[in-house]
């Protein structure tokens, strides 16, 4: 989730890299008193997702501008269709046009590759979750756009959520020393975290299983026949999670083993944007 002091924020750093020293070209061509509306023009095919964010920005610009919405975020959208139009200052709305085209061309494509995901799995129970292969400082911007799209969030990052990985356990010798060491930390801070412990292979499987004391397993890189076999094995002790190599292709098969979560690192980091623009009207 997000706080609307986080969103001004960004907003405000976002466009002081932009703007720098000021927006010449349109301070140079524009009267500072000029209006002008424009419309969100969508020129692909999707889901749309970023509106509310274009609000703030536009709002931050000039608190005096109107914002018509002709679209909500997560409806899906084509060729065509307008989003919104926006009234206010010339100057302002120029300023702020390259910001609000790369937030929400960023945000369709992963509101967009969240929905193919969603209605991959539709009818059984198991959870997409994206992961924090996320772009540095707008990573609740693209958690945002996941829900939006119909997926769940995981971990915001490292501190609300304990998740004990291939190179946690090497470097600390053994998943049971790991989870050990783990219990010790929270105790010791006074914390309640989930926790999570990857396994690679039924070996590593077994050593978890023994030692106990987490809340979900994740699977990594297990093929179909394989997952399977290991969800068999859990049969329901702690939750479970698949995750690596899972694809729009593959993703139905996966879901269909009875696992309960399925982690997708490409909702983010392999998304592309939809084309829009913001055309003075």
């Amino acid at each position: 989730m997000y706080t609307e002091s986080q969103l001004k924020e960004f907003i405000t750093q976002a466009l002081a890299e932009d703007v720098g020293s000021g927006d010449h070209t349109s301070n140079a061509c524009i009267t500072s008193d000029s209006t002008s509306t424009a419309k969100l023009l969508v020129k692909d095919v999707g889901v749309l997702a970023g509106v509310e964010v274009a609000k703030a920005i536009f709002k931050h610009v000039d608190p005096e501008c109107t914002f018509d919405q002709k679209l909500k975020d997560g409806v899906d959208i084509d060729h065509g269709d307008t989003a919104f139009l926006v009234t206010c200052n010339t100057r302002a709305l120029l300023k702020a046009e390259r910001l609000v085209l790369n937030v929400m061309q960023r945000m369709c494509g992963i509101a967009t590759i969240s929905s193919r995901f969603a209605v991959e799995i539709e009818g059984l129970s198991v959870k997409i979750l994206d992961t924090r292969k996320t772009t540095p400082l707008i990573r609740f911007l693209e958690k945002w756009a996941v829900r939006i799209g119909g997926c769940t969030n995981y971990r915001d990052g490292l501190y609300d959520w304990i998740m004990i990985k291939d190179n946690h356990v090497d470097a600390c010798g053994s998943h049971a020393g790991a989870i050990s060491k783990v219990h010790e930390y929270l105790s010791q801070n006074q914390l309640d975290l989930g926790i999570t412990v990857e396994v690679r292979n039924l070996v590593e499987l077994h050593e978890v299983l023994v030692y106990g004391g987490i809340t979900r397993i994740m699977l990594d890189n297990f093929e179909v026949p394989l997952l399977k076999e290991a969800i068999a094995t859990i049969n329901g002790q702690y939750e479970t999670e698949a995750s690596g190599g899972i694809t729009l292709q593959n993703v139905r098969n996966y879901a269909e083993t009875g696992v309960e979560f399925i982690s997708v690192g490409a909702l983010t980091h392999s998304s592309g944007t939809l084309d829009l623009s913001l055309k003075v009207v």
